[in-house]
């Protein structure tokens, strides 16, 4: 098993109107070239949780620190306009904060450890300030 020190919580940019999964995201990310999806969970509009890639591999979310984080998309993060928006579901953050907490203590992690693909890049992605989900 290989070393987790982060988790990075990302959106997939989709409007409100689309209820996608780890299928149609497999699908987009296989059809770049990459050998599967890049998120390790995905969260859909219910507020399910799906599995991505096996934990057990490195991801590809966040350029320069895949190899020991683990990526987690929830479904939505912009405007029917296309313009970036925290519009989800009071279950997806619900289930977001519940694998949270399993990661933490799976991987022996805290509150510091995990981030918001825009604490890494210049995205606004996932729209929404993670450290202050988690205070």
């Amino acid at each position: 098993m290989r070393t987790i020190n982060r988790v990075f919580v990302h959106c997939s940019a989709t409007s409100p109107s689309k209820n996608i999964g780890v299928g149609e995201i497999r699908k987009m990310h296989t059809g770049r070239g990459w050998s599967d999806i890049g998120y390790h969970f995905v969260i859909k509009r219910d507020g399910s949780i799906e599995s991505g890639r096996p934990v057990e591999r490195p991801g590809a979310h966040v350029k320069g620190h895949n190899t020991d984080s683990i990526g987690i998309c929830m479904v939505g993060g912009v405007k029917e306009s296309g313009e970036p928006d925290a519009n989800y579901s009071i279950g997806q953050y619900l289930s977001l904060i519940q694998l949270l907490n399993r990661l933490k203590i799976e991987h022996d992690l805290t509150d510091a450890d995990i981030y918001g693909h825009r604490d890494e890049s210049s995205k606004a992605c996932p729209c929404f300030d993670v450290h202050a989900l988690l205070a």
